[in-house]
């Protein structure tokens, strides 16, 4: 069973969230917040493995603790739920270690399908939010991807080939496949990534390939792959 808390600052979304999500057999809402200080304080009780935070509520935003969640209690994915997507918060959001961000007005099935695949250890933007991000990178800040590529030189050629085919949203499975390697072995090379980039999850090592220029394109479907 996936247990999944709800925070957001307006009883009738999260009644809304919390009734769509519970038409699903395998996930349960063990919890609801109405502001980030009440959510990070109900993570660190029920320890669930997904919560959705809206990202502006009363007595602490989503955004801070998101932050906090993802430091005091990784084993909890965290995914923003917003009715917009404004560049900053997504960096923002990804960079502290959130896994999704999301879209209150995105189909049922699409966010019953986002909490599963952030349960099962993926990540899942949605479309609008990929398109963002795409722009975004494609107008690279010539600083950013300097200090991104120095940061990529402890890498090895094998590491760098595995993130590259990571940040194009690949998964172990097919990671493995392509590079004609083992997923144990993927899984090992990721591993090592994150500890030699200090890097949370598999987003962040994205993100930084991203800066660095050295992955070509998310695929074409990003949204909905689980890495």
């Amino acid at each position: 069973m996936i247990s999944v808390i709800v925070a957001d600052d307006e009883p009738l979304i999260r009644s809304g969230i919390r009734g769509l999500l519970e038409t699903a057999d395998d996930v349960e809402v063990v919890a609801e917040a109405g502001s980030g200080t009440e959510a990070l304080l109900l993570v660190r009780r029920h320890r669930p493995d997904v919560v959705l935070m809206d990202i502006h509520m009363a007595d602490g935003d989503g955004l801070s603790a998101a932050e906090l969640v993802c430091r005091h209690v990784p084993s909890t994915a965290v995914a923003m739920l917003t009715t917009f997507g404004y560049d900053k918060y997504v960096h923002r959001a990804l960079r502290s270690g959130a896994l999704g961000f999301l879209l209150k007005d995105m189909p049922p099935q699409a966010l019953l399908g986002a909490v599963r695949a952030l349960a099962a250890g993926g990540a899942f933007l949605a479309p609008q939010v990929t398109r963002s991000l795409l722009t975004t990178f494609t107008e690279r800040d010539p600083e950013r991807v300097e200090r991104a590529r120095a940061r990529l030189a402890v890498l090895s050629a094998r590491e760098r080939r595995v993130l590259t085919m990571l940040a194009n949203g690949l998964s172990n499975t097919e990671i493995a496949r392509s590079a004609g390697m083992s997923e144990g072995s993927v899984k090992a090379h990721v591993s090592r990534m994150l500890g030699k980039l200090d890097c949370g999850n598999r987003v962040q090592l994205a993100m930084i390939a991203y800066d660095a220029d050295c992955g070509s394109r998310l695929s074409s479907t990003p949204e909905s792959r689980t890495t």
